[in-house]
């Protein structure tokens, strides 16, 4: 399949994109500037929702609509997120020959516009070639580095394909068909605060408390589909106060639901024995022990997409026409396509040759770009039913 990829406007249109501030809960720029940008391309319908009022973002989801000339026949989307991390305002991209990098004092925000300036271009192919292809939906999402919460707001009924590809891993011709369920956990053990000079022994410490747990949990890789991890810690005033509180932060992840009921309880379990323990200590206010509060979330669903599912029959007959070798992986994060999943949308992770993101140092290849576009547009173009 020969695709005449235009190199440089897909260039101009990657580096317009990094250079439009969008750091999570600020993405009004970027939509307005898409919004105008697939109008002027055809398309069928532009909407912008409401979700801002519970993302809290400045901006809602867009759902871009075109109209295939495949009368009959299911429509997908693509999908991305408009996002970036910090530090992410006045980007300014750096091209040397065909290498794109920040000036150096922010991220790039490949992740995630070279997935949506791959899109782009493949539907400006799609109108200048008068491609036969079915309805195409764009889902460009807000808040994903925070919390996938632009997904999780995202009214599925809105969505009229059946099936889609969220653009957005590191690497190239890669497919993710499996990513890990997460659960997170806020962990606040309340102690009693004493001067740590003169009565540390009328002071129960939260740290300690907290310590003790967490030394009989076991961290990081738990088993072939699970991990767990504590990320954030804070507690205490001063070094001569006995800590009277301390909030843990964490999380527990798996590719199996029960496994991940299983550790998320393991540890519920274990800060409650540990708490129920501790001995009894005369404070100021009289005797008393610690106590502890979990807060357990559900961060994302498991996904998980069959061989015969058709969201990746259609990527592999993309990728065989393209003479790829696309790789099918299962990999240990989650992203929109999680949420998209659980919503009855499958959806396939797609690599876009975003490399050594959520750092200044983040970079990308144009010719990884142009391939991820070569590969939309086999994606559209495609028999899926075959």
């Amino acid at each position: 399949m020969n695709i005449a990829i235009n190199r440089e406007r897909l260039a101009e249109t990657f580096i317009r994109l990094c250079e439009i501030s969008s750091p999570s809960g600020h993405e009004r720029a970027v939509a307005d500037h898409l919004k105008k940008l697939f109008a002027d391309l055809g398309a069928a319908s532009v909407e912008e929702d409401d979700s801002g009022a519970k993302t809290g973002s400045d901006s809602g989801n867009l759902i871009i609509r075109f109209s295939g000339n495949q009368p009959g026949r299911d429509g997908f989307f693509f999908s991305c997120h408009m996002d970036t991390v910090q530090p992410g305002e006045g980007v300014r991209v750096r091209r040397e020959n065909d290498l794109f990098t920040s000036e150096g004092d922010t991220i790039l925000g490949g992740d995630d516009k070279s997935g949506i300036a791959a899109i782009i271009e493949t539907m400006r192919l799609l109108r200048e070639t008068n491609a036969s292809y079915p309805d195409v939906e764009i889902l460009l999402t807000t808040c994903e580095e925070i919390g996938l919460l632009g997904a999780k707001f995202l009214d599925a009924g809105k969505v009229r394909g059946k099936y889609g590809y969220a653009l957005d891993s590191s690497g190239i011709d890669r497919v993710i068909v499996g990513a890990p369920a997460a659960n997170k956990f806020s962990i606040r053990i309340t102690g009693a605060s004493a001067h740590a000079g003169l009565q540390p022994e009328m002071g129960i410490n939260a740290i300690a408390v907290a310590a003790k747990a967490i030394s009989q949990i076991k961290l990081g890789r738990l088993d072939e589909e699970s991990t767990a991890n504590f990320g954030l810690i804070a507690g205490g005033v001063a070094t001569n106060i006995v800590p009277e509180r301390v909030v843990i932060d964490g999380e527990v992840r798996s590719h199996d639901p029960k496994k991940l009921q299983t550790y998320s309880d393991g540890i519920e379990r274990i800060f409650h024995e540990t708490v129920a323990a501790w001995p009894e200590t005369m404070t100021e206010n009289g005797p008393k022990r610690p106590t502890v509060a979990i807060s357990v979330t559900t961060e994302y669903p498991a996904m998980r997409l069959a061989p015969e599912a058709p969201v990746v029959r259609r990527i592999q007959a993309a990728g065989q026409a393209l003479g790829k070798n696309l790789q099918f992986i299962v990999a240990g994060g989650g992203s929109d396509a999680n949420i998209f999943t659980g919503k009855g949308l499958p959806t396939a992770i797609v690599a876009t040759g975003m490399d050594m993101v959520h750092t200044t140092h983040e970079r990308l290849r144009l010719d990884d770009l142009v391939e991820l576009t070569r590969l939309l547009f086999a994606i559209a173009i495609i028999d899926g039913d075959r």
